[in-house]
């Protein structure tokens, strides 16, 4: 069985499961994700993504949208996570996950070298600005895990 770890940072769409479910072809999978929502104080790198990707509207957004504050910070975090397990096991793997709170390379890290894991993939929207600097998930993580870290991109709804 091939254990995956699984970074996320919004709910998995079918496309989404459909591609990490069938990397390894016919071999059983186990996945454990971690689902990591993008805080406050990404704003502005997730301002720039948009314009980039000529999304100027999403952009403004951005700007103008509130961050839940307080208990309720995780609530729609926990949701995604969520449902993103629930599809996992629809597609017939085993899957396990938590909300990250503080700290998501050193779980990282910590969840790879507990569960043995065989490989990392990094599954979110493009973050050209933190890509470009090499300070995204996938980038940093390949420094701290010693496992295989595959960066994929989300699809949108």
């Amino acid at each position: 069985m091939i254990t995956t770890v699984l970074m996320i940072e919004k709910p998995m769409v079918p496309t989404d499961v459909e591609l990490v479910t069938t990397l390894h072809g016919d071999e059983e999978q186990s996945f454990v994700v971690l689902m990591q929502p993008r805080g406050d104080q990404d704003r502005l790198l997730r301002a720039l993504d948009d314009v980039a990707l000529g999304e100027f509207g999403e952009a403004v957004r951005e700007v103008r949208e509130e961050e839940p504050e307080g208990p309720e910070v995780n609530r729609p975090a926990e949701r995604a996570l969520h449902h993103s397990l629930d599809a996992l096991r629809a597609a017939g793997a085993e899957a396990v996950g938590q909300v990250i709170d503080d700290h998501p390379l050193e779980l990282l890290s910590s969840v790879v070298q507990q569960t043995h894991a065989d490989e990392v993939v990094v599954l979110t929207a493009p973050h050209y600005v933190e890509e470009l600097f090499h300070r995204d998930w996938a980038s940093r993580a390949r420094h701290k895990v010693g496992v295989p870290v595959l960066r994929l991109f989300a699809h949108g709804e």
